[in-house]
């Protein structure tokens, strides 16, 4: 007995060895530089090669299952997309640079709950670049299976954004009813559908009700009236196209004062739009942070490539996510 205590002990010491040195790794990883000559070549190299027009046909990634909400945002981008549907945002990061898919999209950030963290975490992990962002009206209905009285559902299925945008809807009609998140507003349909049970829901798209055989119980659940998510639109390669007035970028700041201030004024001075700031923690580091940032400013303006070649300087780290322009 005490000889297989020592050896869980020492393959605990083993463990815990190995953690110590993959974040090590990771950081190291993290903090890999390019240089500003690499950027300003990168940003020229880009807008010169694009195409001027974003192309109507595409092989394109979406998460979920057909009625999703990312769906709907590929066919506003896209005329004629070829439409490829994955279980997780990790699997769409992994189509892209397989090569399986051109192109790929994933909400980022919604009008009334805020930030898609799992996404700014993956374009953390990840070397994409945003192509284009979309702007969609996000309108819930709650779905049963036909002859489903409200007052029978005893349990919703759907995605966590969806009930935090439906809360006030939940808390106030349906307070005793069980919430089961799904990776998906659409397979979360797809699961009432299925489970061919009259006291399910879903809170899906309106699309999904012919889709899967539902029927509407309440349509415009969702809290806010102005409720809008926004979805970026990723390929594998930097891609400028004519007309991009957006850019992204996260950064590893220098942990002294004055380092965000630093950057701030890099906006101030050249008179850039700044539309976003946000922090997010560094995965497996103890409190360190990226930020990410957008601001407006036309890629064709003077300054552009000079300003994030000189915002490159001043950031310990610096990854350039893209510049685009988004679709309302």
């Amino acid at each position: 007995m005490n000889d297989a205590l020592q050896r869980k002990q020492e393959i605990d010491r083993q463990i815990q060895q190995l953690l110590q040195e993959k974040m090590k790794l990771n950081e190291s990883l993290l903090y890999e530089e390019e240089s500003t000559d690499d950027l300003r070549q990168m940003l020229q190299h880009a807008i010169e090669h694009t195409a001027k027009a974003f192309p109507e046909r595409a092989t394109v990634a979406c998460q979920g299952v057909e009625g999703a909400y990312s769906e709907a945002a590929a066919r506003k981008l896209f005329k004629e997309p070829g439409i490829l549907y994955f279980k997780d945002f990790n699997n769409i990061f992994d189509a892209i640079e397989s090569g399986l898919c051109e192109y790929g999209i994933l909400p980022i950030e919604n009008s009334t709950v805020g930030s898609v963290n799992k996404t700014y975490d993956l374009l953390m992990e990840h070397r994409c670049y945003i192509v284009r962002s979309v702007r969609l009206k996000i309108n819930h209905s709650l779905m049963a299976l036909p002859g489903t009285k409200a007052e029978n559902i005893m349990e919703i299925y759907s995605h966590q954004q969806a009930f935090d945008q439906s809360e006030k809807t939940l808390r106030t009609k349906f307070k005793n009813t069980r919430l089961t998140i799904c990776s998906n507003t659409a397979e979360a349909a797809k699961k009432v559908s299925e489970a061919q049970a009259g006291n399910k829901a879903a809170i899906c798209s309106p699309n999904c009700a012919a889709l899967y055989g539902l029927e509407t119980v309440a349509t415009d659940i969702q809290d806010n009236s102005y409720n809008y998510t926004r979805f970026i639109c990723f390929t594998k390669k930097p891609m400028i196209y004519e007309g991009a007035d957006k850019t992204s970028f996260l950064a590893v700041l220098p942990n002294k004062p004055g380092s965000l201030y630093e950057v701030l004024k890099k906006f101030n001075d050249v008179g850039y739009n700044l539309i976003k700031l946000e922090s997010r923690p560094i995965p497996e580091t103890e409190f360190q942070f990226m930020f990410y940032f957008d601001f407006e400013a036309s890629i064709y303006h003077n300054r552009f490539i000079d300003t994030l070649c000189e915002l490159d300087d001043c950031c310990e780290h610096m990854e350039y996510l893209g510049s685009y322009n988004e679709k309302i």
